[in-house]
């Protein structure tokens, strides 16, 4: 009984919260291995061990994971704080963009500066915004159009720190403790990251028509798009729960090895490409409606081969496109200057058993 009432709140919670997910785990832990297998194998041992190899494709869901808390049924609601920090970083509206008076190519790499220029826009134009039911937006997020690419920079970032911190340890003097410690923390940031570089390859996160075609007085739907809300998941991974799964080893033979990103030394070069990933995701939202429209994302037989095709490409994207990132930041991390002379006062202090200098 317990269970059931359990799952009928989490229904609920999903329904009131209008929680946007991309891929399911399964999904997100093919984007993961994916991503492994374009690893060369010169890439850091300890990354390429099977252990370590199946903590990065467990982690791909993790972001996920963070939305068991929330419950805003709950006196007092629960887990909205981390919703609404954390919700927002799954996805792009980009057709929002233009009532903002942005573009892709005017954004900010700056989380708070854009999230700023929404609220200045929304004070200046009003009448371009409709007005927001407080009882849908228990997270306070239907003030923005989600921070997707920004995720991805900023973990990218992460990543060059973790393995600055690695290289720096591992060449001054780090304890055994410390250098693992740090790998822990590389395989972290790694397997977490490609769960928003997943997302952003599901067309659907990309889009306002994430949960069925939005349609109005103005634009209506003239080419019958599904309105459902319930198409969302079916893309995530109903589709492919129906037929048959996602079988990782045939995809792996799309990835190509992983190389270092161009530009990626320039310092809005990562925000770039993953603002243009989003783009191009966006692109095949109208080509994703029209196979689910004309029957080819069905689990009838012999109706899906075209729709399975399609989601399965934008697996092997998100895959290569997440190597790339990984071996870039790998190739590409500073170094830690400041780190390598703590060491190196440490180990000095050691050496002649005296207090380190202050």
């Amino acid at each position: 009984m317990f269970m059931k009432k359990k799952f009928t709140t989490a229904l609920a919670i999903f329904a009131l919260t209008m929680t946007i997910r991309a891929w399911d785990y399964e999904g997100h832990h093919a984007v993961n291995e994916l991503a492994l297998a374009a690893l060369p194998t010169n890439f850091p041992a300890f990354i390429l061990e099977p252990a370590a190899r199946d903590r990065i494709a467990f982690l791909a869901g993790e972001a996920d994971r963070w939305r068991n808390i929330t419950d805003v049924k709950a006196e007092p609601q629960r887990g909205l704080e981390l919703g609404h920090c954390s919700g927002p970083d799954h996805y792009m509206d980009l057709e929002d963009l233009k009532d903002y008076d942005l573009t892709p190519a005017t954004l900010s790499p700056f989380r708070y500066v854009f999230a700023a220029d929404l609220a200045k826009a929304r004070l200046q134009h009003p009448e371009r915004f409709p007005a927001i039911d407080p009882a849908k937006n228990s997270d306070h997020t239907r003030e923005l159009s989600g921070f997707l690419p920004w995720a991805i920079n900023e973990n990218f970032q992460k990543l060059q720190s973790g393995f600055s911190t690695l290289a720096a340890l591992e060449t001054h003097g780090g304890t055994p403790s410390e250098i693992a410690n740090a790998q822990q923390d590389v395989l972290y940031v790694m397997g977490v990251m490609g769960h928003f570089v997943g997302d952003a390859s599901q067309p659907l996160h990309s889009t306002k028509h994430h949960h069925g075609w939005v349609t109005n007085a103005v634009d209506g739907n003239p080419n019958h798009y599904t309105t459902s809300f319930k198409f969302h998941a079916w893309i995530d991974g109903g589709f492919f729960n129906k037929t048959g799964g996602i079988d990782v080893k045939k995809l792996s033979a799309q990835i190509k090895p992983a190389q270092t990103i161009p530009n990626s030394l320039d310092a809005d070069g990562i925000f770039a490409e993953a603002v243009d990933f989003v783009v191009q995701a966006n692109k095949l939202v109208e080509p994703l409606y029209i196979l689910d429209r004309d029957g080819k994302l069905s689990n009838k037989p012999g109706q899906g081969a075209e729709g399975r095709a399609f989601l399965e490409a934008q697996l092997v994207k998100s895959g290569q496109l997440l190597g790339n990132i990984w071996f870039t930041a790998y190739q590409t991390a500073p170094e830690d200057t400041f780190l390598e002379r703590s060491l190196d006062t440490r180990a000095a202090a050691a050496a002649t058993n005296t207090p380190a200098a202050k």
